[in-house]
């Protein structure tokens, strides 16, 4: 009853701080930090025995290995090979050189030299993938090789939990211990991983997934990853190892996405639990009996990581700005660390003080380091890399040509190239520097200038030519176009690519009367394909189609008269619902029709 009241007092501080951390712009992991500190012994002391909870908690550091196996399927590693190995290993090897040989000049061996620079060159997966997502910043160029980075990091953690017992294995080798017996084992436990893994592990794994039972795979899934870790464990080696070699061997499999849904509420559960014993455990008394040194570490670390990493990036091509948000996305600590840092002191590599030290080091780094991306929102980026001075629009040459474009993404080219085929000339603008220098590259005339300006309107000789097309993909930039169209050039017939219903309200309100869907032509034809396919006449279906548009343009016509009034709005789409199903229900008896059964139409 007493551990049931331990772990009821865990999961509450983590229901109540990490909504908190979340509505603060935090990481979730932060709050389970927290949660961890307030309710360990350094604060309200509701839990003492931190050493049995971190011992449970550990497991969670097991399932994120097997998931992080899970994911190194040998083509995706291919395809991210020069992010991974290139960057990955240069950043990894050159932090870990940096923050090595600071720890070697503070008096530390060679060995707790290299633990001590490896485990602070690493950064939280968990904490940088998701600061990423929540700034839409996965796709950017620092968002990609940050990535890659990750990945690396996550597959270098690896050797280096195997190498942590032979280092202690090799200090222990003069009072009759053989490093070379603990080599053997290694290799020995590999070998058999692998082979039992292709002649065991997916047979049975196949005969329980036969019986259709969820649960039962589920039970097989977690007895695959404790299984394999304890024995890994049983020659001395990390279970979060043996739980990755297991992930590993099932990347490849059918398995692979079963195991990874039935396995990641565990994981994600045990891993916050691990967060929070991370913080129980958390010495904080250190920061009032030797401040100095653990804040002095702090931004020590904090400085190296964030410019040997943006060193990487302007030596890899990355802009200024991209180079400096890869330095700081990347400067917090690492979960691994925590788990490197507890091996060494338990191995005696380092001593449980400096180990101390250290997690207070990166618990410390993973609270500042979301806070120094956000400084760079806020306003460092002006400082250190200011955006350059726009670059002035291009200058129209004289030309009379009987089309212009705005906008030249994919839309626009579009219309180009078929304009092109029939040798019609054109004028294209766009408000998008890098697009405009992409598409010159490829020989087309593109200008770059914003077409919402009247200047450039009459320099692209709006007031000569006949028809003018909105591509342009900002709504607002879109309307503005048409409201300056209609204002300044009547005579132009406008057509104009809208997003959605919202956007054709607002360009038939500028004046627009020809306006093209982005989606409804390549939806209606998908449609038409969908019920050819089930058996309707082509006459059918494109008839069936036919009537759709025609509904459906009407009823856009209605909405836009009615504007915002939802009620109406509402109304106006059920009647045009009911007005389609009265329509097909009477073409439902002709000779044409479809009938699935003897009794059923199509409405």
């Amino acid at each position: 009853m007493e551990s049931l009241d331990k772990y009821a007092i865990l999961l509450a501080a983590a229901v109540i701080a990490v909504p908190i951390a979340r509505w603060l712009g935090l990481s979730s992991i932060l709050g389970y930090l927290a949660a961890g500190i307030v309710v360990g012994p350094a604060a309200l002391g509701l839990i003492g025995d931190v050493e049995a909870i971190q011992h449970f908690a550990e497991f969670g550091v097991v399932l994120l290995l097997f998931v992080i196996g899970l994911e190194l399927q040998p083509t995706r590693l291919w395809a991210l090979r020069r992010t991974v190995f290139g960057l990955g290993a240069a950043q990894v090897g050159s932090v870990t050189l940096l923050l090595g040989a600071a720890a070697l000049a503070l008096g530390q061996g060679l060995a707790a030299a290299f633990v001590i620079g490896f485990g602070l060159a690493l950064a939280s997966t968990p904490l940088v993938l998701q600061t990423l997502a929540e700034r839409g910043q996965l796709k950017a160029h620092h968002g990609r090789s940050s990535f890659g980075i990750l990945l690396f990091q996550d597959i270098a953690v690896l050797p280096v939990l195997a190498v942590l017992p032979l280092m202690a294995a090799s200090e222990e080798s003069a009072s009759g211990g053989s490093p070379w017996l603990a080599v053997a084992k290694l290799v020995g436990v590999f070998a058999l991983l692998i082979v039992g893994g292709r002649l065991l592990l997916r047979p049975a794994l196949r005969v329980v997934a036969r019986t259709r039972t969820p649960e039962a795979f589920t039970a097989a899934a977690l007895l695959t990853v404790i299984v394999t870790a304890l024995l890994v464990n049983l020659v001395g080696l990390s279970m979060a190892l043996g739980a990755f070699l297991a992930g590993v061997m099932l990347a490849d499999s059918e398995f692979r996405h079963q195991l990874e849904a039935d396995i990641e509420p565990f994981k994600g559960l045990l891993l916050g639990l691990f967060f929070i014993a991370v913080g129980m455990g958390a010495n904080l008394g250190l920061l009032t009996s030797a401040p100095l040194a653990v804040l002095g570490l702090t931004a020590g670390m904090l400085l190296v990581k964030v410019l040997a990493q943006a060193g990487l990036g302007a030596l890899t091509r990355h802009t200024r700005a991209s180079s400096w948000q890869l330095g700081l996305t990347l400067a917090t600590g690492g979960e691994f660390a925590f788990v490197l840092f507890g091996l060494a002191a338990r191995d005696r590599i380092i001593d449980r003080e400096t180990s101390d030290l250290l997690v207070l080091t990166v618990t410390l780094s993973m609270i500042l380091g979301p806070l120094l991306v956000l400084a760079w929102d806020k306003g460092l980026s002006a400082l250190l890399a200011p955006a350059p001075p726009p670059r002035a629009f291009d200058s129209i040459e004289p030309q009379e040509n009987r089309v212009i474009i705005a906008g030249f993404g994919r839309y626009g080219q579009i219309v180009a190239r078929i304009l092109t085929t029939r040798r019609i000339p054109y004028t294209a603008l766009d408000a998008n520097q890098t697009q405009i220098d992409f598409v010159r590259s490829f020989g087309n005339k593109v200008y770059y200038g914003d077409a919402a300006k009247l200047d450039l309107l009459r320099a692209a000789g709006a007031d000569k030519a006949e028809v003018f097309v909105i591509a342009v993909d900002d709504v607002d930039a879109s309307v503005r176009i048409a409201e300056l169209l209609r204002q300044h050039f009547a005579q132009l017939r406008v057509f104009a690519r809208a997003r959605n219903r919202q956007h054709t309200f607002r360009l038939i309100d500028a004046g627009v009367h020809h306006i093209m869907r982005e989606t409804l032509l390549s939806s209606v034809e998908t449609a038409q394909q969908v019920l050819e396919s089930l058996g309707l006449s082509r006459h059918l279906a494109e008839t069936t189609v036919r009537r759709f548009r025609e509904v459906d343009e009407q009823t856009l016509l209605k909405q836009a008269a009615i504007g915002d009034d939802d009620e109406k709005l509402k109304a106006s789409a059920r009647e045009a619902a009911l007005q389609l199903e009265k329509l097909f229900e009477a073409d439902a008896s002709g000779p044409d029709s479809y009938r699935a059964g003897s009794d059923s139409s199509i409405k």
